[in-house]
């Protein structure tokens, strides 16, 4: 039997299919697409999303193909500066399609051993208390402990599992592809500036070679997005906004997208669960979505792993649900406040004016791209120390950075004081004792996903938490499950640097 099946291999499949690997949980991730798509609907990774990859030893492959953005304007298309001061050790925005994102986490998975099977429809699903049927549209029919739902805004997962969709149906579309243009980049450039001052929904980037990316508000709403539009919709849809078509042609690839936005009633159904767009969707404003995502299988892969492996701990795979699904939620109010902001009537014109004179003040523009970004996010954990519940950013250790000890997806104690310990978790967090002078509490204990679990300097209640957090200590969980890679296995691998070993911990 196989332990997880994770429908869809987008970025949300692929990142979970990777965290799963890291615990050595068999994972096959079913694709419908035979091959890559091409269209690039996102277009680059937010600062907590470049976290994840750097704590995963990732993020080297993706600055080799990315572009360092520290520029304004991701909320709304308002401001134009980066605000100073952020928490965290990436302040920028890193510029790289969807489809290279797609490829070097498929690559990271592969290499894992994630198996993933392209041209494989789901066609029905089921479960019971050992697990999951998954049916094929060829008839093939599979068995899993559990079933991950990463199929997208449309996903058969949820439809399958009967989960409600609520929300709001698209109001406005907007058209976009890849396509060279006929005229002038500074004549293209010039009518760009104009018409935006008045239809904040179109442009045309740049990508090199004479091709642009050309996005452009549509004459109405479709009933079925999954349908490209033409060539010659575009150009109509380019004349009646801009007046001119800039004599667009060859096109690479052309989509289209609305503003819908709905959020699933329920991330969980039993043995199967869902993630990124299929629990959630909403207008690409902001660049959110992609990033959402990879931070919902984030949170959701260790989880997942450690119920697998049968020592999870009371209630740790329905906080999922708990700590991801009010974020999303926050995702869609903000993507909604953005639309708002971004339509030609005059009174949300009204409104954009005046934002745009308080984004001038640092701590607005400072309060609004850590939402876009995800630096605001919290978990409530129950806690009031003010570190509880928040991602520590990559501080700077005696013996190097904080995000290097975490590659292999374990916990970790970090700790000032030498005196405390983790007896009977060793096989599941690492305890690293280092007096590095960024972090300004006694110790900090880390979940997986790089959020702090506790914070302080009394043993009793560092226990407390780790029982919360890792399940019972090794002289009463389970056995190791015989697949379950040892350590350093498990801490390393070709996706990046070795986890800490015996000789960098400081039991």
């Amino acid at each position: 039997m196989i332990d997880v099946i994770v429908v869809g291999g987008g970025p949300t499949g692929l990142m979970l299919a990777g965290e799963l690997r890291l615990h050595g949980v068999r994972v096959l991730v079913l694709e419908r697409d035979a091959e890559r798509t091409p269209v690039v609907r996102a277009l680059g990774l937010h600062v907590r999303s470049v976290e994840v990859m750097d704590q995963r030893g990732l993020l080297d492959r993706f600055l080799a193909h990315g572009t360092q953005y520290r520029v304004g304007g991701f909320f709304a298309g308002l401001g134009t500066q980066w605000p100073d001061r952020l928490d965290t050790a990436h302040s920028y925005v890193l510029g790289i399609p969807q489809t290279v994102t797609d490829r070097l986490l498929e690559e990271h998975a592969t290499e894992l051993g994630a198996e993933i099977r392209r041209g494989s429809e789901l066609a029905g699903l089921s479960q019971d208390d050992h697990g999951v049927t998954v049916e094929l549209a060829d008839g093939t029919r599979l068995r899993s402990r559990y079933a991950v739902g990463c199929d997208g805004g449309r996903s058969t997962v949820r439809k399958l599992l009967g989960v409600g969709f609520p929300g709001e149906p698209s109001r406005v579309e907007t058209l976009l592809g890849e396509m060279e243009v006929g005229v002038p980049a500074q004549t293209l450039a010039d009518v760009v500036t104009e018409v935006r001052k008045t239809q904040a929904r179109f442009g045309a980037v740049p990508l090199g070679d004479g091709v642009y990316r050309v996005v452009v508000p549509a004459a109405g709403v479709t009933g079925d997005r999954s349908v490209p539009p033409t060539l010659d919709q575009v150009r109509q849809q380019l004349r009646a906004v801009a007046g001119t078509d800039f004599g667009v042609h060859s096109p690479r690839w052309l989509s289209r997208f609305g503003d819908a936005t709905r959020l699933a009633e329920r991330y969980r159904v039993g043995r199967v669960l869902l993630a990124g767009d299929a629990a959630h969707v909403h207008p690409p404003t902001g660049g959110q979505g992609l990033n959402l995502g990879i931070q919902d299988a984030f949170n959701l892969g260790w989880k997942l792993a450690a119920e697998v492996a049968g020592r999870a701990p009371e209630g740790l795979l329905d906080s999922y649900e708990s700590e991801r699904r009010p974020v999303a939620a926050d995702v869609l109010e903000n993507t909604r406040a953005q639309m708002e902001l971004m339509s030609p009537e005059p009174g949300p014109r009204a409104v954009r004016r005046l934002l745009t004179e308080l984004i001038g003040f640092e701590e607005v523009n400072r309060y609004l791209i850590e939402k876009i970004t995800a630096i605001s996010v919290r978990y409530d954990l129950g806690e009031d120390h003010p570190l509880v519940g928040r991602r520590m950013r990559d501080v700077r250790l005696k013996r190097g950075r904080l995000y290097a000890l975490m590659h292999g997806g374990r916990g970790l104690l970090l700790d000032r004081t030498g005196r405390l310990s983790v007896p009977g978790w060793a096989d599941r967090v690492d305890h690293v004792v280092d007096v590095g002078e960024e972090l300004d509490v006694p110790a900090v204990l880390l979940r997986p996903d790089g959020h702090v679990a506790w914070a302080g300097d009394d043993q009793r209640e560092l226990l407390g938490r780790l029982s919360r957090w890792f399940g019972a200590p090794v002289d009463r969980a389970r056995p190791r499950r015989p697949n379950t890679p040892s350590r350093h296995r498990a801490a390393s691998g070709p996706g990046g640097d070795a986890g800490p070993g015996p000789a960098s911990t400081g039991r």
